[in-house]
């Protein structure tokens, strides 16, 4: 019988105890038997940063606006309202410009303590 590697590390050095499977490299425990739905999608910005709905992020990029003249310059400010599935993956509302779709690829995360 093949124990499943590790949901948090994939090491392969997985061992059971008692109805808990145990992943001795990073210390995670879980039960096979229950499943997980982890329907969240995680995305992470342009310097790998995992992104959240909420989090306050920068263009690192002018971007153009399709079907207007406007352009978004570097440094503007945009607070992530929820990710959605396609090419632009980020719903969010930027700043002087309202609501927008964006690519990760073109955020950064503002960093902070109190974030």
């Amino acid at each position: 019988m093949s124990l499943p590697n590790c949901p948090k590390c994939d090491s392969s050095y997985v061992y059971e105890d008692q109805a808990l499977l145990i992943c001795p490299e990073c210390g995670h425990e879980w039960n096979p038997n229950e499943v997980v739905e982890d329907d969240t999608k995680q995305l992470k910005d342009a310097n790998g940063t995992p992104l959240a709905e909420g989090d306050k992020v920068t263009l690192i990029k002018d971007l153009k606006v399709k079907g207007s003249s406007l352009v978004l310059k570097v440094g503007t400010k945009a607070v992530i309202k929820r990710f959605v599935d396609g090419d632009h993956d980020i719903d969010c509302k930027v700043d002087g410009a309202g609501d927008m779709m964006l690519k990760s690829q073109f955020v950064k995360r503002q960093g902070g303590k109190d974030d």
